[in-house]
């Protein structure tokens, strides 16, 4: 489970819901298979150690990337992330790499497409809303990835254990509200919130991580 996921699980301040680590909220750093300490989330699966490793956290600055993580995240919505994580390269695939004027420009025959793909999640809803949201990013005169990093704030402090990870913040309800205001859907305050700590404009990991402050830029 992400962060998020262990935040929901404990007292409904949580964003994912990730059964592997139920058990791991409100703990500080686990040990890794290398004896390094990490966020406690990242030892559920192979699938998360990479992604909190490599990725997670790190700033993406570019509307590409930070379009593809707000999708995924809308799509994650009721499952578990470890789903989105297995499913990724299969988005990429069928997004056509989340660019952002292909997949402003799909129509009715791509929905009938998407929805026909078992390799990613078939919701008509979410998919719509992806398609909406392209959209609406094109119209941003400053983009999307420049409108989510004007709620970066770098003085807040390094959570100490899961417990102390938010589902959602002031930044990430005033970002979600601006995101509506331009059209976007599926773009809630914990979703913000979720693409916010995926994107490096926060950085949730715990103070005891090895990967805290690694990846700032």
């Amino acid at each position: 489970m992400s962060p998020a996921d262990a935040a929901r699980n404990t007292g409904e301040a949580a964003r994912n819901a990730g059964e592997a680590a139920a058990s791991s909220a409100g703990s500080g750093p686990s040990l890794g298979p290398d004896g390094r300490p990490r966020c406690p989330w990242a030892l559920g699966s192979a699938e998360y150690l990479d992604y909190h490793d490599q990725e997670w956290g790190c700033p993406v600055r570019d509307d590409t990337g930070l379009f593809e993580r707000l999708s995924l995240e809308a799509f994650q919505s009721g499952l578990s992330w470890l789903t989105i994580l297995r499913k990724r390269e299969n988005f990429r695939s069928a997004f056509e790499g989340f660019d952002l004027s292909a997949v402003a420009g799909y129509g009715p025959a791509d929905v009938t497409r998407l929805l026909g793909d078992s390799g990613i999640v078939r919701n008509r809803a979410k998919i719509a809303a992806v398609i909406g949201n392209a959209r609406a990013a094109l119209e941003l005169p400053e983009g999307l990835a420049e409108l989510a990093w004007r709620y970066a704030d770098e003085h807040r402090p390094a959570p100490v254990t899961v417990s102390d990870i938010p589902a959602q913040t002031p930044a990430s309800k005033a970002m979600s509200a601006e995101l509506r205001r331009n059209g976007f859907r599926f773009t809630g305050p914990v979703t913000a919130y979720a693409t916010m700590q995926a994107c490096g404009v926060v950085d949730d990991h715990l103070a005891g991580c090895f990967r805290r402050g690694r990846c700032a830029g």
